[in-house]
C-alpha cells in the first residue's frame, strides 16, 4: 500500500469516527485498520475531546517507552476490551488539533513501516518516532580514533549480550557515564581497545573505573584492533551498529545510547568506509593481582584519597595478570545477562 492509500485510510477512519458521538471521558472510539501485525490488527482511534490516536497492537506484558508525554504527542499503554476482545496497545495521541496533519503524515510513517516489520510493531513505531525526532537533533562532531576504537570494541561486547538477551542494551551505561561500560550493580564488565602492535595498554580514567562492585565482580575485556580498507576484511563499524540496533528490542534506546556516546545514524556517511579487524582479544578478572589505582586501595593503604582527575595506563602486555581461558569468556556474559533478570 502506497503513503497515498495509507494516508485515505487513516483519515477517512478518523473521520468516520468523529461523526459517531462522544461517550464517556475515559472511552475511545475505536476502529480497526486492514493492517495486521503479529499481535492482532492497528487500529485508529478518537477520543471524547476529538483528539486522534493510532493505536499499536502490543503483548499485555510489555512496557512503553516513558519521556513521551504531551503537550503535542502522547504515547502510553492502554489496554482495551468490548464484549468480545480485549487487547493492549501502544497508544500514540496528538493533544493539538492543529497538528493534526502533520500527525497524520507521522501515523503514515508509522503504518508503512509497520507493514514491512509486521512481527514486531511497537519497534517500527519506535524506529520512526525516533526518525523524525533526529530531524531536529544538532549535528555531533567526528569522532576521534581512539573513541572510534573505544565504541566498536563496546558494540562488539554488547552485540554478543544481545544476542542473550535482547534487552540486554540496558546494561550499556559507559554512554551515561557510569564508572563501568556494562552493568547490572554487581556484575561489570569494563571494555577497552587499543591500535593493534601498540601493546596491550589501557587507560584507566579515575580512580573507581577499576574499582570492583561491592560483593560482586568485575571483569575488564581487552581488544587490540586493526584499521582496514578492504571492503571484505574486518567487520565495519555501520555493519555493527545495523546488527545491535537489529538484535535489540528497543531501537530508540540504543540510538540514544548511541547519541550520548558520540555517534547518531543520520552521520553513518561519515563512518561508511570504518572498519576494523580484531587482532587479539583478551578478558581478565579485575581482582587481588590486578594492577591498577583505586579509592579504597588506598584508602586501605592509609593514603589520604583526596585527588580528582586521576588517569593512568595499565600494562598488560606481560604473563601477569593471566587472562582468561577464551571457553571462559561466555560465562561471563552469561553471568551478567542472569544478574540482570
Amino acid at each position: 500500500m502506497s503513503k497515498v492509500d495509507f494516508r485515505r485510510l487513516v483519515e477517512d477512519h478518523w473521520t468516520a469516527l468523529a461523526s459517531q458521538p462522544a461517550t464517556g471521558e475515559r472511552r475511545l472510539r475505536v476502529t480497526q485498520l486492514p493492517i495486521m501485525t503479529d499481535q492482532g490488527p492497528m487500529a485508529a482511534a478518537v477520543d471524547h475531546e476529538g483528539h486522534r490516536h493510532l493505536l499499536v497492537p502490543i503483548d499485555s506484558h510489555r512496557k512503553i517507552r516513558s519521556g513521551l508525554d504531551g503537550p503535542v504527542l502522547q504515547l502510553r499503554k492502554r489496554p482495551l476490551e468490548d464484549e468480545e476482545t480485549y487487547q493492549t496497545f501502544a497508544d500514540l495521541a496528538c493533544l493539538r488539533k492543529d497538528l493534526n496533519d502533520l500527525f497524520t503524515r507521522l501515523c503514515v510513517d508509522v503504518l508503512s513501516t509497520v507493514e514491512r516489520l509486521p512481527g514486531n510493531p511497537v519497534k517500527a513505531l519506535y524506529r520512526v518516532l525516533d526518525r523524525w525526532k533526529s530531524l531536529f537533533q544538532a549535528q555531533a562532531p567526528t569522532l576521534g580514533p581512539e573513541q572510534l576504537l573505544g565504541l566498536f570494541a563496546e558494540l562488539l561486547v554488547l552485540s554478543e549480550l544481545l544476542q542473550r538477551d535482547p534487552s540486554a542494551h540496558r546494561l550499556w551505561l559507559g554512554p551515561r557515564g557510569h564508572r563501568h561500560d556494562f552493568s547490572t550493580g554487581t556484575v561489570a564488565i569494563e571494555v577497552k581497545a587499543g591500535a593493534d602492535g601498540k601493546g596491550r595498554k589501557p587507560r584507566i580514567h579515575g580512580l573507581a573505573q577499576l574499582e570492583v562492585p561491592v560483593d560482586g565482580l568485575l571483569n575488564l575485556a581487552w581488544f587490540s584492533l586493526n584499521r582496514v580498507t578492504a571492503p571484505d576484511a574486518g567487520t565495519g563499524f555501520i555493519d555493527l551498529v545495523e546488527q545491535v540496533l537489529h538484535s535489540c528490542d528497543d531501537e530508540g534506546a540504543v540510538i540514544g545510547l548511541l547519541a550520548e556516546a558520540g555517534y547518531s545514524p543520520l552521520e553513518e556517511d561519515r563512518y561508511r568506509d570504518v572498519r576494523f579487524a580484531v587482532a587479539e582479544e583478551k578478558w581478565f578478572h579485575v581482582g587481588l593481582g590486578f594492577p591498577g589505582l583505586t579509592s579504597s586501595a588506598l584508602a586501605a593503604a592509609g593514603l589520604p584519597v583526596s585527588v580528582e582527575d586521576v588517569e593512568y595506563t595499565v600494562d598488560l602486555s606481560g604473563d601477569s595478570p593471566f587472562a582468561l581461558a577464551q571457553d571462559d569468556v561466555p560465562h561471563v556474559l552469561d553471568r551478567i545477562i542472569r544478574e540482570s533478570a
